[in-house]
């Protein structure tokens, strides 16, 4: 019989579960968070995060180089980054330049990215 990663009873603590549950009901911060994580999930816009994490500040037209995109499609990722609150952007003369809304972007990607090559090295 193989082993299973279920429970095999029913066997529920009420007063840990009634805390959480109030807790996440309080925190309406999850949707956000929600909206976050669904945008990091588009692999072009989580390696333009990612970039930013690597360098500082990228103009659009690098950031459209690296992600191998037109600067229209590059543009486009990034205005839905700053809409979330993720990147932010200065403009000087002609040019657009993005960086990362905060520190805690970056930890969120670097821990992230961190993790997923641990995961790999442990097989």
């Amino acid at each position: 019989m193989k082993d299973r990663d279920v429970c095999e009873i029913t066997c529920v603590d009420s007063e840990k579960t009634a805390r959480i549950h109030q807790q996440l009901k309080r925190d309406n911060h999850l949707p956000d968070v929600t909206k976050l994580f669904k945008a990091l999930s588009d692999e072009t816009r989580l390696k333009i995060a990612y970039a930013l994490t690597l360098e500082e500040e990228l103009c659009v037209c690098d950031v459209a180089t690296i992600v191998g995109a037109t600067t229209a499609t590059a543009s486009h990722h990034l205005r839905h980054l700053k809409g979330l609150g993720l990147a932010k952007y200065r403009k000087e003369g002609k040019l657009v330049y993005y960086s990362l809304d905060d520190e805690h972007v970056k930890q969120l990607l670097c821990i992230a990215i961190e993790h997923q090559a641990e995961v790999a090295d442990r097989g």
